[in-house]
């Protein structure tokens, strides 16, 4: 080591340099400052103390303190030496006032503050505190996630109020990220309580909220300066509880850019979203995904064109990605793939765009799904056979739903185009036409699918063959640590009772089995799920 130790310190400062940029920055000050003059000097070069990560996360995404010898040496050493430069810190809950404490930071401009409790989020916006105090004209960029353990309408409540008071405490604050750490629908904000919520300097506004009637509260002039909105949205509906007490006429002209994300399906496209968008004159760069339930009519490239760019002369970016469903009863007049893809040229050749029109005759019901290429987003709903392909490199989460049979080249179709799935739903009631034999031998066109990455397999509404098609060793190869959603008797069925031993080698990979319909369960089950968490609803 000592003989490593002296080729390190005898290359030029340059490629020490480019070095040390590959490597953590708080690995890099806790390592190199005050071994020596020289290594000291390059390691509080403003491009690694500009922006520390004080925190660890972990691989499933949970954050913990730095471990306690580590924090120590920053807040006692580290950061009184290099406090000066410091423009950017992202703490977690428990180390945050003592990090903050450890010194002073004149030029301390922004601020995330991750997985931050709501005892803590409270103490530290809405009390007197010395720290808000002191950052008060400084800080400009705050992101921020909550954790709420607490379901009451108390709880929701404190959580806006804190919300409010951090434009109180950063008066100059000109982006603002803020949303809680749970992915769950009901920790969304919702501004029911109509708090007090006003900034006259904010210019960027990232959140997630409950309801439509929130994104035209924080829309209604209380943001003045808004330019750039980023909205996660869950219902989309017209509630008429607040709309009377909003102003949702007035144009939003200083709105340059907009995004709306919602989970869930509307019926209200054109009640809601048409007339908000049409209020952005001068927007350039806007961002939709949403699913719309639009009755007799697509949205298609003639509709985008008629109700979204005709509105904007100075749009110029377009990212989308719209699922609309209809309602048929006869098979008159419906509208093909190649007939939306005529419309999509509406739109400009700037834009690469793909499209997907399926027609269930059982449902009584149509859906054509359009979006622009690349694909950005985390998820994709509703894949049927009718899927075109391509690389979906940032996709984790996938659901499938169709009338048609599920084949297994399908689902060699789908670990090509989503090489990162984590979690896959299925939903299809109709068998395989083409099983596969458990013997290999006898079908060696068909390879073994593998999903290297998943961990959440979710069976809603399946025929047994689709079961089948993931649990029998010679059709699929799974991780380990699976969790899913299954039925009992399906279950049952496809492993013989728990004694098949096709299934059996890929049972044995799951550590969670959640069940919906059953109350007793058989004593072997247990030899044959041997990791596996079983958990009855």
């Amino acid at each position: 080591m000592e003989h490593s130790f002296i080729q390190l310190i005898d290359l030029p400062d340059e490629i020490l340099v480019n070095i040390f940029k590959k490597l953590n920055d708080v690995e890099v000050l806790y390592s190199l400052m005050g071994v020596n003059q020289r290594l000291s000097k390059i390691v509080c070069d403003s491009m690694f103390t500009n922006r520390l990560t004080l925190l660890r996360y972990l691989w499933n995404g949970f954050i913990f303190p730095l471990s306690r010898i580590v924090l120590d040496r920053f807040c006692l050493q580290i950061l009184p030496e290099i406090h000066h430069k410091i423009q950017w810190l992202n703490l977690e809950s428990l180390s945050m006032e003592r990090i903050l404490f450890a010194a002073d930071y004149p030029n301390l401009r922004g601020l995330g503050l991750y997985n931050i409790n709501q005892k803590t989020a409270v103490h530290f916006f809405m009390g007197e505190q010395i720290l808000t105090r002191t950052f008060k004209n400084q800080i400009s960029t705050v992101i921020i996630t909550i954790s709420n353990k607490k379901e009451d309408l108390s709880a929701k409540i404190e959580i806006m109020t804190v919300c409010s008071h951090i434009f109180t405490a950063f008066p100059n604050l000109l982006y603002l990220n803020f949303h809680q750490s749970s992915d769950r629908q009901i920790d969304r904000l919702s501004f029911d309580c109509q708090i007090p919520m006003f900034c006259s300097t904010l210019l960027e506004l990232h959140i997630k909220v409950q309801r439509f009637d929130d994104i035209l509260y924080l829309l209604d002039g209380r943001f003045n300066k808004l330019c750039i909105f980023y909205v996660d949205v869950i219902n989309i509906a017209c509630t008429r509880t607040s709309l009377p007490m909003i102003n949702n006429n007035e144009r939003l002209s200083n709105m340059k850019c907009f995004s709306m994300t919602s989970s869930c399906e509307t019926c209200f496209y054109d009640e809601l979203i048409v007339p908000l968008l049409q209020r952005m004159l001068n927007l350039e760069k806007l961002v939709l995904n949403f699913a719309a339930n639009c009755q007799k009519t697509f949205i298609d490239g003639n509709n985008l064109k008629t109700n979204i760019f005709n509105h904007m002369s100075r749009l110029n970016i377009f990212t989308f990605n719209i699922r609309s469903k209809i309602s048929f009863y006869d098979q008159m007049n419906l509208l093909s793939n190649e007939d939306i893809k005529n419309t999509l040229t509406n739109l400009g050749d700037d834009y690469k765009i793909n499209c997907c029109v399926d027609y269930f005759p059982k449902e009584k019901t149509g859906q054509c799904h359009i979006y622009s290429y690349p694909y950005s987003l985390t998820y994709y709903d509703n894949i049927t056979n009718n899927f075109s392909g391509g690389l979906f490199k940032y996709v984790h989460n996938v659901s499938l739903f169709d009338e048609r049979p599920f084949e297994h080249e399908f689902f060699i179709r789908i670990t090509h185009a989503f090489p990162f799935l984590k979690q896959l739903t299925i939903n299809n009631l109709t068998p395989q036409n083409h099983k596969q034999y458990e013997n290999l031998n006898n079908n060696q066109d068909l390879p073994i699918i593998k999903y290297p990455y998943l961990t959440e397999l979710d069976f809603i509404d399946v025929h047994d063959d689709y079961i089948e098609q993931f649990l029998v060793n010679t059709k699929t190869y799974l991780s380990n640590y699976i969790h899913t959603i299954i039925d009992y008797n399906s279950l049952q069925r496809v492993t013989h009772n728990f004694t098949r031993e096709a299934t059996r080698i890929n049972c044995y990979k799951f550590s969670r089995l959640i069940f919906c319909d059953v109350l007793d369960l058989p004593k072997h089950i247990v030899d044959y799920f041997p990791h596996a968490e079983i958990i009855i609803f």
